[in-house]
Formats: C-alpha cells, structure tokens, sequence
C-alpha cells in the first residue's frame, strides 16, 4: 500500500511539472512555417503584418482576459440555438452579363455571372475548430444544401481562420469539382498538406482564370493563425474580381469579414 502511494505521488508530482511547463513547451510544437521569402513592406521575413499598424507585435495580440471579461460583464450576447433558413436552389449558370449573388453564411457567398461560377470562403461545416468535438457549432444551416451547390470554376480564399478556411468543405469541392483557389502567400502550404492543389499570390498579384477574367489579390487589415503560435505565418488579401462586358469591363470586390 505505501509503495503504491508513493508511486502515485510520484506520478502526480510529474503530472504537475508537466502541466506548469506546458505553455513553455507546446507552442514551439504548434508553430509553423507556411512561406519564405523576400523581406517586404507587410512581410519581415518570418511574419506578415498590416504595414499601418505600428503597434509591437506583442501589442496587437488581444488578452485572453479581455475575452474572458466579456464573458463576465455581460459584453456578449446570447447565443441562439437555431436559426430557421430558407434554404434556395441556384440554377447551374448564369450567363452573359447578368450576375445572382447568394448569401450562403457568414462569409460564405456564391457569385455567377458570365457563365462562372464563384465561391468565397467555403464552410459547409457544422464546427469551425481545430477539434472536431470542440468549438463554434453552426445555428444556422447554409443558404444552399451542399448537394445543392453548382459546380464551382473559382474559389476566392481570404486567410486561414477556421471559419474562413474549413479544410473538410475544401476537400470536399476539390474532390466534387477541381476549382481554381486563388489565395495570399502561405496557405497554398497548408491546402497542399490535405491535398488541394491553390494559387498563391501576394498583394497586387494577378492571376488569369479564363479569357476575360482575372483576379486581383487585394491588400486588407487583418491577421491570421490557425494555432496561436503560427500567427501572421500566411497572408490575409481581400479580392478585385475583373469580368468582361461593356467598354471598361465590370468588377467584383471581396472583402472578408471578421
């Protein structure tokens, strides 16, 4: 009996080293490296930043306490546990100069027009988490069934939070219809490890998607991270979707949300 006390005490003392050295441990584990290259005026040749933002790096983390304080004030409002949608059927294209945008959630939206059919920022998901048990739960169905969903030529792919880039919704349309995904420098490293093959490109990139057609990789404020310690690893871009039709051609702009 006390050899086994002794052993347990032994294993809790252990226990509790471990837990006090976790948060100096882990988070080497978690970082990653997405891109490298040239230093910039938004890239410091490890980490990506707002060029406007002139705060210390450490500055423009938000405190944990702040959220917690959120919590504890009453700052943040009551959840819903459903929303009723109507849910829509978009037809396979839309042709010629006119264009159906379709709100699908969040940032997800669904632009056709010229015969092409666009997505932005894909979650058909029903938890955005890095943990499938744990996280946001969607209260909210999709505006449009998966299976619903037409085929898709272009995905346009703002930054790497898990509710704007949802891996499992990827895979799926990459496997259903091979898209064009057109994102900012770094997350074509982390679509490659599942898979998805992505166009990376840097603020004022360009990228051809078919006669007539181009996208512009647009410069937004904003950051990103998938794990913490890996902040600011990828870069965030908003997107100027040019498309034929009349004397200067006509634009779409896509600016992610939050």
């Amino acid at each position: 009996m006390r050899a086994l006390l002794k052993w347990l005490g032994t294993g809790l003392l252990f226990l509790a080293v471990a837990v006090c050295l976790a948060p100096t441990l882990i988070p080497p584990f978690l970082d990653r490296v997405y891109y490298r290259g040239p230093v910039s005026d938004h890239f410091d040749g490890h980490r990506f930043f707002n060029p406007d933002d002139r705060r210390p790096a450490s500055a423009q983390r938000a405190s944990p306490a702040r959220f917690l304080n959120r919590w504890a004030e009453g700052e943040r409002a009551k959840w819903p546990e459903h929303v009723p949608v109507r849910q829509t059927v978009p037809p396979p294209r839309v042709a010629g100069g006119e264009m159906r945008v379709t709100w699908i959630g969040h940032s997800t939206v669904l632009v056709q027009t010229d015969g092409l059919n666009i997505l932005t920022d894909p979650v058909w998901s029903d938890r955005v988490s890095p943990f499938s048990f744990f996280g946001p739960t969607r209260v909210r169905a999709a505006g449009v069934a998966f299976e619903h969903l037409p085929r898709i030529d272009l995905v346009l792919l703002s930054h790497n939070h898990y509710d704007h880039m949802d891996l499992p919704t990827l895979e799926r349309l990459w496997r259903r219809d091979r898209p064009l995904i057109v994102t900012g420098l770094g997350n074509d490293t982390i679509l490659g490890e599942h898979g998805i093959s992505s166009v990376a490109r840097d603020w004022g990139g360009r990228v051809a998607v078919k006669p007539g057609v181009e996208v512009i990789v647009e410069r937004n404020h904003h950051w990103d991270s998938r794990w913490g310690t890996d902040r600011n690893r990828a870069l965030w871009c908003a997107f100027t979707v040019r498309l034929p039709g009349g004397a200067g051609g006509r634009e779409l702009a896509s600016v992610p949300q939050p």
